[in-house]
């Protein structure tokens, strides 16, 4: 299967403005999630973790406590793809 190409500047923009609470930060989509405790953060990482392995695409990320930051971008693309809105929607839908 091919693997997606990377999006222009205006194409990101456009779908960036769509999203809530993630921002471009060093060439990637960021966001900063914030849970009750750890558990529901890790709760939200396991989740996470069975839809980017569906969609052969993984975020880098990291979690202390409470918290779980998100940095996305294609690797291999050398930029922001289709995967990482797919994979960003995904996350805020889980969540909510």
């Amino acid at each position: 299967m091919a693997r997606p190409k990377a999006l222009g500047s205006d194409e990101i923009g456009k779908r960036l403005a769509g999203l809530d609470g993630w921002s471009l930060a060093n060439g990637k989509l960021h966001r900063d999630f914030v849970f009750a405790d750890f558990v529901a953060a890790m709760g939200f990482m396991t989740q996470s973790a069975l839809h980017a392995e569906k969609l052969d695409h993984h975020p880098e990320w990291s979690n202390v406590y409470n918290r779980v930051a998100v940095d996305l971008t294609t690797h291999d693309a050398n930029g922001i793809t289709e995967l990482d809105f797919a994979l960003a929607e995904r996350m805020d839908a889980l969540a909510r």
